[in-house]
């Protein structure tokens, strides 16, 4: 598979490697480097199925071959252990990795990565045949009329996020197909459920694993735990999982917090990594 990795190159620098979330892209770091007062070279790939790497050519997506994608990436940044940030669904699979490769990880910025909400076994069989329907009549990704109108879609979504920004995002998150409409940069396949439950136990015997000191970030202004139906006690007890963590809420800012509030996030990724 063809994998795109976007770099901000600085050989002599410390390396930091970012990973963006769901029907998300690299790009939307761009912000967040931009505010970086370091000296760093920073890697930032996008995931299989989105932005400019190739599509993964199967039904839907898998935790497993994102965790062996990021698993093989490394090599080709080579270097270890790696200072690893991950946003969202980037902040899942950075967790989960440092546990299972705890040996790879300097240290590990999680941003708004709670994990998934959990499951029970009897929740089976109807997400199979949720699975099953969706395979039949696959979801799709709406068309935009150009990059203005996804600007303002996006903007829609996000009311802390400038019109510059916004058109910035809205060039890196779409591209104009031959009909001259705008779609977005992502596998529809994204869409349709997995069908193997979360098994939320499972999560957190990787979270114990994982050696590396620990930043977990939350957006004050977010609804993401919410959505998901995920208590304080639930995510106080995530955190807990892991055995080295700092716990950090970051003011004015939504989920896409690298987007409202990059500078100061930058400061406490920076400062967390200088320890």
């Amino acid at each position: 598979m063809r994998y795109h990795v976007r770099r901000w190159r600085n050989d002599a620098a410390p390396k930091m490697v970012l990973l963006h979330g769901w029907m998300d892209v690299s790009a939307s770091f761009q912000f967040l480097v931009d505010a970086l007062r370091g000296e760093w070279d920073v890697y930032a790939p996008d995931w299989r199925g989105y932005g400019l790497t190739e599509w993964g050519g199967a039904d839907c997506y898998w935790f497993p071959d994102y965790l062996a994608d990021l698993d093989f990436l490394l090599d080709e940044v080579d270097v270890a252990p790696v200072n690893l940030v991950g946003h969202s669904l980037g902040g899942n699979l950075a967790a989960l990795y440092a546990g299972a490769r705890p040996e790879r990880i300097r240290r590990l910025v999680n941003l708004e990565g709670f994990g998934m909400p959990p499951t029970r076994p009897e929740d089976a069989p109807r997400r199979y045949a949720r699975w099953l329907d969706q395979l039949r009549a696959r979801p799709g990704l709406k068309p935009y009329r150009d990059f203005a109108e996804l600007a303002v879609r996006l903007r829609m979504g996000n009311a802390r996020l400038s019109a510059e920004r916004a058109d910035f995002l809205a060039r890196h998150w779409g591209r104009q197909a031959e009909d001259g409409r705008v779609i977005l940069r992502g596998d529809p396949a994204h869409k349709v459920v997995n069908p193997v439950l979360y098994r939320v136990d499972e999560a957190r015997a990787c979270w114990n694993q994982v050696s590396a000191p620990v930043l977990w970030v939350e957006a004050a202004a977010s609804d993401t735990a919410t959505r998901m139906k995920l208590s304080a006690a639930e995510i106080e007890a995530r955190r807990a999982a892991f055995p080295d963590l700092q716990y950090r809420m970051l003011a004015n800012s939504g989920h896409m917090l690298h987007h409202d509030q990059p500078e100061a996030l930058a400061r406490l990724i920076e400062d967390f990594l200088a320890g």
